[in-house]
């Protein structure tokens, strides 16, 4: 029979004893019984605030449900026998018009599937990607879809999310370190056919404006132009590339500067396209004649990019279907216990559109 909680103990003293929380797996009612020796029966009733237990006892599980961020769901017990019939989706952002095609994707499926969908956006920050992935544990969704923030360089609590069960598809920004299923496109192969078509439209000083140094869909980009300028004969000094920040008025000021220079590019490949939009501004306002004197091509699955003035050139990503397959892999891994995501990984190529902004 466990003992009762011991008034001396302070809260302090039992979270010393316990391993760091941002480490383990989940907390739990079990975590909270096991840390003050009772019953998981009292520590729901004290969260319950019910008359059956003690006011100090009761102070003691709600101290340390607060010191370990324990969030009761009330959903949970319902949930425990039955599906939430819910998926979440987290997204970096959605003014990007690439992820507003992903989520329709993803929508179709789920409605199909009978399930509801919720939009998380952690706006590329590392911290808001985090707390979501924390907030949506103890059952509240079935499975989860996820492309990375900029900022996101650790797994942790990813997998941790995947140690209680709930099934994870990346999709267009995965964590390389992260062993789950994985919807992406051939980011090195268009980066390099990118950077060719802007070298065959006579650019002799291309330019490379990446949204982030660190996320992997940038990086192979990256190295698929660094591979092109580099068969075609250009040093490693005379490749320029540009790293961007979710600042846009850095943004802005750091293009005007690259356009305004004495080595100033006469072609730009912006690995999204609100970096391409910005050039445009910026060599409207400094009067750069695209494409006689800059030529754009952007990865984007803009819309609008066929009535901009001039057209832009586009690396097309195929979102919606992105988001139909990464909805269709997680459901599988929800439906079927045995799906190994694992061995999950789907390469979509995306498309080069010439339009007017590279033209001769």
């Amino acid at each position: 029979m466990r003992r009762s909680v011991h008034l001396c103990t302070t809260i302090e003293q039992l979270i010393c004893e316990l391993p760091d929380p941002d480490t383990m797996n989940n907390i739990n009612i079990q975590v909270l019984a096991d840390t003050l020796k009772i019953s998981k029966s009292t520590v729901s009733k004290a969260l319950r605030d019910s008359h059956e237990i003690g006011d100090e006892t009761k102070k003691k599980v709600l101290e340390l449900a607060a010191k370990l961020n324990y969030s009761p769901n009330p959903y949970a017990s319902s949930l425990r026998k039955k599906k939430s019939k819910t998926i979440a989706v987290v997204l970096p952002e959605v003014a990007d018009s690439f992820f507003s095609r992903i989520i329709n994707g993803i929508q179709s499926v789920a409605e199909k599937k009978g399930y509801h969908v919720l939009i998380y956006l952690s706006h590329e920050k590392y911290n808001n990607e985090k707390n979501i992935l924390n907030e949506i544990q103890n059952g509240r969704v079935d499975g989860v879809l996820i492309s990375i923030s900029r900022e996101t360089k650790n797994g942790d609590h990813i997998t941790r999310l995947q140690s209680t069960g709930v099934p994870i598809v990346f999709f267009d920004r995965e964590l390389e370190s992260v062993h789950t299923a994985k919807v992406i496109t051939n980011d090195f192969e268009c980066g390099y056919i990118a950077t060719k078509h802007l070298l065959d439209k006579g650019c002799i000083n291309p330019a490379f404006f990446s949204h982030s140094a660190s996320l992997p869909i940038c990086r192979q980009r990256e190295e698929g132009f660094r591979h092109a300028m580099n068969e075609a004969g250009f040093s490693k000094k005379d490749i320029h590339v540009s790293y961007c920040t979710d600042n846009e008025k850095e943004n802005y000021a750091l293009i005007r500067k690259t356009l305004s220079g004495k080595n100033k590019p006469d072609g730009i490949l912006a690995s999204v396209e609100k970096i391409a939009l910005q050039v445009y501004v910026v060599s409207q306002e400094i009067m750069i004649a695209i494409p006689k004197e800059l030529k754009v091509l952007a990865f984007s699955t803009i819309e609008t990019a066929a009535i901009l003035n001039p057209s832009l050139s586009t690396i097309t990503q195929p979102a919606v279907e992105m988001g139909k397959t990464a909805a269709t892999i997680l459901f599988k891994g929800i439906e079927k216990k045995q799906f190994d995501l694992q061995n999950e990984k789907v390469i979509i190529p995306s498309v080069l559109i010439e339009r007017v902004s590279t033209g001769n």
